[in-house]
C-alpha cells in the first residue's frame, strides 16, 4: 500500500479510457446521439461523417454515445470497426461481410452481396468505420461505394466515419455532394481549449483520493503547452503520466536513501 499504489492510481485514471461525461463535447455528443435516434431507431438509412485531430474526442464520445444508447439500439445490428486493422481499403467488404454473417467472398462478388443484403429486409445496420483516412484508395471507390449504400433504395444501413482529415468528404466525396439527395451529415470536433484541457485533467485526477501528486500549477503548464500545439487529451493526459512517472521516481529513490523517522532503517 502507500506511495506506490498512490501514484499506481493517478496513471490509472490518466489512461485515455471512455471516461463517464466528455467535458467541453456536450454538443458534440448531442449531435451523434440525435443522429442515431433519429436514423437508427426512425430506421431512417444516412450516413455521419466526423472529423478532427488525433485526441479531440471522436472515439470516446461515439463510444460513450454507444454505451449510453445500448438499449435504444438492441433492435439494430451494431458493427464497429478500426481501418487501421484492415491490410487494404478493399478489405472492408469482407470484414463487414463477416460482421452480418455472410459467407466469404472477394473482390466484386462481394461486394455486390454486401449491397444486396443491406438492401433486403432486416433489421437496421449501424456501421462504425473509425480510422476512415485508411480506406482512401486511387479512385477513391471504397468510400465511395460506402456512403453511396445508404442511400439505396429500401437500404437499412447507417454509417458514421471517423477522421482525422478535414477534407476527406472534398477529396473523396465531393461526388456525393453534388448527388441531390446530398452527402454525409457532417460533424467537426475542434481542438480542445486550455480550460478543456485543464477540466479534463483536474477531474480524471479528482478521481484519486489523497495528496494531489501534479498540483494546479504543473496542470495548467501542461494544458496550456498542449492546447498551442495540439488540443490533444491524449497528449495532455500522456504528459502528465509521464510526470507521475518521474516524480515517482524521484519519491523511491529518496525512499531509499532516508533513514526512517526514529533513527530506524
Amino acid at each position: 500500500h502507500g506511495a506506490g499504489t498512490c501514484y499506481q492510481q493517478v496513471k490509472r485514471v490518466l489512461h485515455a479510457a471512455v471516461p463517464d461525461r466528455l467535458h467541453g463535447r456536450e454538443r458534440e455528443t448531442g449531435v451523434i446521439r440525435q443522429f442515431l435516434r433519429e436514423h437508427v431507431g426512425g430506421r431512417r438509412p444516412g450516413s455521419l461523417y466526423i472529423s478532427g485531430a488525433p485526441g479531440t474526442g471522436k472515439t470516446a464520445c461515439l463510444s460513450r454515445v454507444l454505451l449510453d444508447c445500448k438499449d435504444e439500439l438492441s433492435g439494430s445490428k451494431t458493427i464497429v470497426l478500426n481501418c487501421m486493422a484492415l491490410s487494404s481499403p478493399q478489405g472492408v467488404f469482407p470484414a463487414v461481410g463477416q460482421q452480418l454473417g455472410l459467407p466469404a467472398a472477394t473482390g466484386r462478388e462481394g461486394v455486390r452481396r454486401l449491397e444486396k443484403q443491406l438492401t433486403a429486409r432486416g433489421p437496421m445496420v449501424l456501421l462504425v468505420l473509425d480510422e476512415l483516412d485508411q480506406l482512401e484508395s486511387k479512385g477513391q471507390d471504397v468510400l465511395y461505394t460506402l456512403f453511396e449504400w445508404p442511400r439505396l433504395p429500401s437500404s437499412r444501413l447507417v454509417l458514421v466515419g471517423l477522421a482525422n482529415a478535414l477534407d476527406l468528404t472534398d477529396r473523396s466525396l465531393a461526388r456525393l455532394g453534388a448527388c441531390p439527395a446530398g452527402g454525409p451529415r457532417l460533424l467537426h470536433f475542434p481542438p480542445y481549449t486550455r480550460e478543456q484541457l485543464t477540466a479534463i485533467l483536474q477531474e480524471r485526477l479528482g478521481q484519486v483520493a489523497g495528496d494531489t501528486v501534479l498540483d494546479a500549477a504543473a496542470l495548467q503548464f501542461c494544458a496550456r503547452k498542449v492546447s498551442a500545439v495540439s488540443g490533444d487529451a491524449r497528449k495532455a493526459l500522456d504528459v502528465c503520466r509521464r510526470a507521475v512517472e518521474v516524480v515517482e521516481l524521484e519519491v523511491r529513490s529518496q525512499t531509499l536513501l532516508k533513514p526512517l523517522p526514529g533513527g530506524e532503517w
